[in-house]
Formats: structure tokens, sequence, C-alpha cells
């Protein structure tokens, strides 16, 4: 706890308290409408070594959600493009407010939360990734656009 409360100090100094508690709490609620359509992934922060060296091969991530009749449950779609090939991965995500979880076929269990941003175009998405093999925790900003501004992304690291 400590040293997170240095880290948001630090990080965003100019800050109020009120917007370093902003950042790190999840969404109350979020409109699934809101999800649907593309999204590019800008960043991601993951506490998993192999993870994070498995991020950086990729050369980008389009993220695409698309709801159903079910508003509980969204569509997702992940396009990793590696080189000149593409990956698709196909999940069904069951929502409750900013929490959902993936459906992976018991491979492993995969929860999140959507987490505040000031950026109007974005999602601060973070993961709880458990199986036998791994345990992380992992923060990704998603945008509509391809690179966000400065500010953006200072916030994000504050996250």
């Amino acid at each position: 706890v400590f040293a997170f409360t240095v880290l948001c100090l630090v990080s965003v100094s100019h800050s109020t308290p009120l917007l370093c508690e902003k950042l790190v709490q999840p969404l109350e609620s979020l409109a699934p409408r809101h999800l649907e359509g593309r999204w590019a992934l800008v960043a991601g922060s993951l506490n998993h070594s192999q993870s994070m060296d498995a991020l950086r091969l990729r050369d980008s991530i389009t993220m695409y959600f698309s709801n159903s009749s079910d508003p509980s449950t969204v569509s997702y779609t992940q396009i990793n493009r590696l080189g000149n090939g593409c990956q698709h991965l196909r999940y069904n995500i069951s929502l409750d407010g900013s929490s959902f979880s993936f459906d992976v076929g018991n491979r492993f269990d995969l929860n999140g939360s959507l987490h505040y941003t000031s950026c109007p175009d974005c999602l601060v998405m973070r993961w709880v990734v458990k199986s036998s093999k791994r345990h992380s925790v992992d923060l990704y900003l998603l945008s509509r656009r391809r690179e966000v501004d400065l500010r953006e992304m200072e916030e994000f690291r504050a996250q």
C-alpha cells in the first residue's frame, strides 16, 4: 500500500487525491453499447514477464466488441498482427456492471474490470489471469485511435 501511494503521489503530483483514487477504482457501471466496435490496444502493463514478452512480439492488436441479444453477454474478437500473419481469437464475455469474465473453455480463469479514464474514446481494462502456470494482473489502455496524447498516456502510467 505504501509503495502504491508513493507511486500515485509521484506519478500524478499535479493531480488531486480524488483523481488518484478514481484511477484505481473500477467503474460503477458501463453501458454495453459503449464497448461496441473496434478498439486499438495502445499500451499494456503486465506483471507476468513471459506474457509481456509475448505482447511485445505483436505488431498491433485490435479488439472488436459486439453486443448480443443478451445484454449481459458481449462477443469479443482479438486480432493479433505478427509480421505478415494475423491471429484471430474469439470469446464470449459475461458482463456484470463494469466487471467481466471471459469464457475460455476452462483452460484458465480470466476476469476483469473496466476502470476510470478521462480520455473520451478510451477504455482501461484490468485483467486477472489465473491458471496452474500463471497468475497475473494486466492493465490495458484501448482507444478508438491508434495513439493517444501525452496527457492520456501519463494518466494510464499513473494507473
